[in-house]
C-alpha cells in the first residue's frame, strides 16, 4: 500500500508495513472489538481490518478521514469516527453501551500521555491496549515501579495494568522521520479491582510527590500534610521514584487516616 507523505497533529506516519503488522498482532488473542486511535494513512488500519472482525477508527484530521474512506470503502463503512479521541465517550463506541474493547494506535507524540489518561477513565472496559509512541515515553510508562524512570502516569497506569515495552522503532521508517526513536508497548489489565483508598487522594498524593521528585517525601508532601505526622512515616525518607504502586497505596492510607483526624 502506498502511504502518502503527510504530517498532522504532531504525528509522523509509519511507512514500514512489517512494523505495522507487528503492532496489530500485539493484541491478538483477546477476541474483542478494537478501537484505533488516529488511522492516518491506514498503514496500521489495513492490518487491523484483517486481524480484528469489529474495528472502529477514531480520526480527527479531515484529510485522513477522506483518505481512509477512499482506500477502504467497504471495510471501514460506518466504522470511522471523525472526531477528537480525547473527547470521545468510549463507553458508547460499541453496542451495547459499556461493552469491553481493545485500544491501539500509532499515537501522536504530542498527545500520547493525554491518550493514556483518557484510557484510565475507561480501564474497566479496556482489558488490553497497545501501540507506538516516543521511545522515552514508552520506556517511562513501562519502567518498573520504584525506579528512576517512574513518574506520575506510570504509577497511575501500573496501578491497573501490567505494561511491557515490546520493541523499539527507528526514525527512518516514518515519513517525515522524527528526531527521536519510538517504542511499542502493551498494557494488560491486572487483577486489581479497587485501590482500597480514596482514589482522588491517591492521585493527589502521587502528583504532589512527583512535583518535587528530587526532594524526600517528607519535604515534597508538605503542601499536602503541612506539619502533620504520619503513623509510621516509613516512606518519608524516600523519594517519589523509589516507591512502588503498593507503597503509594499504603502511603495514601496513612495520609487518609491522618487527615481524617483533623
Amino acid at each position: 500500500m502506498q502511504v502518502k507523505a503527510k504530517k498532522a497533529l504532531g504525528q509522523h506516519f509509519l511507512t514500514d508495513e512489517g512494523i505495522a503488522k507487528r503492532i496489530s498482532e500485539s493484541l491478538q488473542g483477546f477476541n474483542l472489538p478494537i478501537v484505533e486511535v488516529g488511522g492516518g494513512m491506514g498503514v496500521l488500519t489495513q492490518f487491523l481490518i484483517e486481524d480484528y472482525p469489529d474495528l472502529r477508527v477514531v480520526e480527527l484530521d479531515a484529510e485522513s478521514v477522506t483518505y481512509l474512506k477512499a482506500h477502504f470503502p467497504s471495510s471501514l463503512e460506518g466504522k470511522i469516527i471523525a472526531g477528537d479521541f480525547l473527547k470521545l465517550d468510549l463507553g458508547s463506541v460499541f453496542e451495547p453501551q459499556g461493552s469491553p474493547f481493545l485500544l491501539i494506535g500509532n499515537f501522536p507524540y504530542n498527545i500520547s500521555t493525554q491518550i493514556f489518561f483518557h484510557l484510565l477513565e475507561y480501564r474497566d472496559l479496556v482489558p488490553a491496549a497497545g501501540g507506538m509512541l516516543q521511545k522515552e515515553v514508552a520506556e517511562r510508562l513501562a519502567a518498573p515501579a520504584g525506579t528512576r524512570a517512574s513518574g506520575i502516569l506510570s504509577v497511575f497506569l501500573q496501578a491497573w495494568y501490567d505494561i511491557e515495552h515490546l520493541f523499539s522503532v527507528p526514525p527512518e521508517v516514518f515519513n517525515p522521520p522524527p528526531k527521536v526513536n519510538s517504542g511499542v508497548i502493551r498494557l494488560v489489565r491486572n487483577e486489581r479491582k479497587a485501590l482500597g483508598v480514596d482514589e482522588q487522594l491517591f492521585k493527589t498524593v502521587v502528583k504532589t510527590a512527583f512535583n518535587q521528585r528530587r526532594k524526600t517525601l517528607r519535604n515534597a508532601l508538605k503542601p499536602l500534610l503541612g506539619d502533620r505526622k504520619l503513623p509510621s512515616e516509613a516512606f518519608l525518607t524516600s523519594r517519589a521514584e523509589q516507591l512502588t504502586v503498593d507503597d503509594f497505596i499504603r502511603l495514601t492510607e496513612e495520609i487518609q487516616e491522618t487527615i481524617s483526624k483533623d
